[in-house]
């Protein structure tokens, strides 16, 4: 059973990552599952980042793409020039400031919403 702040974050973390998954779409990229179709870590993910935004609400963007690459990391997951599950490896494990813009606007999208949402 959720207590009220898990049902909170975890309806928080579908709306980024549908947020999310459209603004891939608009850039072509097709992969994102809909939330309800997404892996069980994928869906984690997301709802992680809504917990760290909500405990952490002052830092920087920069931040919340730091607290999900070591998250990957922890998880096994390292730099690859594609992302792809079952080998663990993703494009995006790099630091913030590396990312291609159309990248780093992911996270500025997760955090506004969440922000709005929290």
């Amino acid at each position: 059973m959720q207590n009220d702040s898990e049902y909170r974050f975890d309806h928080i973390a579908r709306v980024c990552h549908e947020a999310d998954r459209a603004y891939c779409k608009a850039l072509g990229d097709d992969s994102q599952l809909a939330w309800a179709d997404a892996p069980q870590w994928q869906r984690d993910s997301a709802i992680k980042g809504v917990q760290f935004l909500a405990e952490h609400p002052g830092l920087p963007v920069s931040a919340t793409h730091d607290s999900w690459s070591a998250a990957k990391v922890a998880d096994g997951w390292v730099y690859g020039e594609v992302k792809d599950a079952e080998a663990k490896t993703h494009p995006c494990l790099v630091p913030f400031e590396s990312l291609p813009v159309e990248q780093q606007a992911k996270d500025y999208i997760f955090g506004a919403i969440a922000r709005a949402l929290l």
